[in-house]
């Protein structure tokens, strides 16, 4: 059987339930939902909210020693889909040549209404 590893980040803002920022398991890095809230971007725009979770999923795969080339899945979850064409815009600046399996999907609301976009991702490791 392999072993499940749980882990939060302290750059990260602390988990508010009963959930971690990333499970490990078998060669995968699941990342539980990133949004803006707590940095300089909650409030903020969807160009700068998908910077601010660009940046943390960064910085996670860098501490998992893989980087972005790894990623196999996304999910986004947006508060409306008129933020569709943005939203791609400013995930493509982030993670363009990083394709991966991907869906988006709308939802009433997140954690606050200060945020409009949140992202789950895989990662496998190296």
């Amino acid at each position: 059987m392999s072993r499940l590893e749980r882990r939060n980040y302290p750059h990260l803002a602390q988990p508010v339930g009963p959930y971690v920022h990333v499970v490990k398991h078998n060669g995968l890095l699941l990342l539980s939902g990133l949004t803006a809230l707590g940095s300089s971007a909650q409030g903020r725009g969807i160009a700068d909210q998908v910077a601010a979770i660009c940046e943390a999923i960064t910085d996670v795969a860098r501490a998992e020693c893989t980087d972005l080339s790894s990623l196999v899945k996304v999910t986004l979850f947006v508060t409306s889909l008129q933020f569709a064409s943005e939203l791609s815009a400013a995930w493509s600046e982030h993670f363009g040549g990083c394709s991966a399996a991907s869906a988006l999907v709308q939802v009433g609301k997140l954690v606050s209404p200060d945020v409009q976009v949140e992202a789950q991702a895989v990662l496998a490791l190296r």
